[in-house]
């Protein structure tokens, strides 16, 4: 590492759109598991952690990036 230069091994790959996706999903599954106290509503954890982060592990050997839906357009 160089001096200076921040530490980030994690690359961001989750855009605006997924994460809003991302977190109305995690609150329904912690909903429903709160609703009917079932300990699977835990696992709304992953994609509430998922989208606050920018990052999805699993995301990484599949190449897939959806942040391009956050890059502006070129209108030339």
């Amino acid at each position: 590492m160089i001096l200076g230069e921040p530490l980030n091994p994690m690359k961001t790959n989750v855009g605006s759109y997924d994460a809003a996706i991302r977190f109305v999903v995690g609150c329904i599954l912690l909903g429903y598991g709160a609703h009917h106290l079932n300990p699977w509503g835990l696992l709304g954890f992953i994609p509430i952690m998922t989208a606050a982060t920018g990052c999805c592990p699993l995301y990484y050997p599949f190449h897939i990036d959806t942040t391009f839906t956050d890059r502006p357009h070129d209108h030339t």
